[in-house]
């Protein structure tokens, strides 16, 4: 499923308003990491994910490798934040994010 532009940028938009939940060190990627942005990916649908490694090739491989295990769409990268994108089986209208933030959608 490959998100068009007009949703990218919705998400976007509703990203802006979020913290990161999960933060990649140095240290790469552990089973603990990915079942952490798993979690938070059927929680909240769209996450910011902090990639705190200095070389540009090394962070586009760990966000990759992340959007591969995770099933998750890219949505956008700035610096370094990631915004990942996985639709849930079941939304949680409690701890979703496109719900939370609804009202950017509909703009």
């Amino acid at each position: 499923m490959s998100l068009t532009s007009a949703v990218k940028k919705q998400y976007r938009s509703i990203a802006h308003h979020l913290n990161p939940v999960v933060i990649v060190s140095e240290n790469g990627l552990s089973e603990a990491l990915l079942a952490e942005v798993d979690r938070a990916l059927t929680d909240h649908e769209l996450i910011k994910v902090r990639i705190s490694v200095a070389d540009r090739e090394s962070k586009v491989l760990l966000i990759e490798e992340i959007r591969k295990e995770t099933g998750a769409e890219l949505v956008q990268t700035i610096g370094k934040m990631a915004i990942l994108f996985r639709k849930a089986k079941e939304q949680n209208a409690k701890l979703s994010n496109l719900v939370r933030y609804q009202h950017y959608l509909n703009r």
